[in-house]
């Protein structure tokens, strides 16, 4: 990987220095210009995460969680930022809160302390779609960013012992507007191998979440935009607009908004995946939108 082209995708002429300021405006360009997407999966040809900052210098797809951490943990890597991985697990519904499988990979940024972080570990996460624009101190409590909150408590068996959060193991509470309700991260295995094996069930079994519908987030300064299917969501703080994409061309229009990279995408893949896309779409309609 060229660090210089992943650099002048972000919109960077020159290498940043080893700082927190740095560090939020390579975060924020990032969700900016690199969007989050599953596309490669719903066309049954899932990309490697190990070429995944090679991807994202040569200006194609990155991908999705496992896929766009690990790009953008090499790129912080060679700039000299003192980097480690987390296991996580992404929950929305309450039952699935303690499940110990591994579906997300987190990045812990150390060795940047400031007045409000003394400890100076740092949650680095280009990888959630819809959440934090910049870092989030791994301190406990609330944070807000362009208006939505956020909540880092301990792990759970921090918790339990009254240890105050480190950068080994937290929870996460999403903004009431997020797509998700929250994260639980630990020292549990989440090294290449194990994000390897979890990409393979994610990316090719038959009963991942990420075959069912394609999703492209990006963000848009203080907004979030999510194309999930036939639905065009943009959320802010205060407002939220969901618009039904009806028609094959704003469909695409949309994907372009979004600016997702696609020039490997074959007329017939984007014909089946349309029929496919708006006949699941149909059938929810019918159903009710449950």
């Amino acid at each position: 990987m060229t660090s210089e082209a992943y650099l002048r995708r972000l919109g960077l002429d020159t290498r940043p220095g080893v700082c927190v300021e740095s560090l939020r405006a390579l975060h924020r360009a990032h969700v900016e210009r690199i969007p989050y997407d599953n596309l490669s999966i719903q066309l049954d040809r899932p990309d490697a995460v190990a070429t995944s900052a090679q991807r994202a210098a040569d200006g194609g797809r990155v991908g999705y969680c496992f896929q766009q951490n690990t790009a953008f943990e090499s790129l912080l890597a060679d700039l000299g930022f003192a980097t480690s991985r987390r296991h996580a697990h992404v929950w929305t519904r309450p039952a699935d809160q303690f499940d110990d499988e591994l579906n997300h990979l987190a990045l812990v940024v150390s060795g940047l302390p400031t007045e409000a972080n003394p400890g100076g570990h740092w949650w680095v996460d280009v990888g959630l779609g819809d959440a934090f624009a910049e870092p989030l101190p791994l301190v406990r409590g609330e944070h807000e960013e362009d208006g939505f909150r956020f909540e880092i408590g301990a792990g759970y068996g921090a918790q339990a012992a009254g240890r105050p959060t480190g950068p080994a193991a937290w929870t996460f509470r999403h903004d009431p507007a997020g797509v998700f309700s929250g994260v639980v991260v630990t020292s549990r295995p989440s090294d290449p191998a194990a994000v390897e094996q979890a990409h393979l069930r994610l990316g090719s079994g038959p009963d991942s979440p990420f075959r069912r519908v394609l999703v492209v987030q990006r963000r848009d300064g203080a907004t979030s935009i999510t194309l999930r299917g036939c639905v065009l969501h943009e959320v802010t703080a205060t407002s939220r607009r969901s618009t039904d994409v009806t028609t094959y061309a704003a469909w695409r229009e949309a994907l372009e908004r979004l600016a997702l990279p696609v020039g490997d995408v074959t007329e017939q893949e984007w014909q089946v995946l349309w029929a496919r896309t708006r006949g699941a779409h149909e059938a929810w309609d019918l159903a009710g939108r449950p």
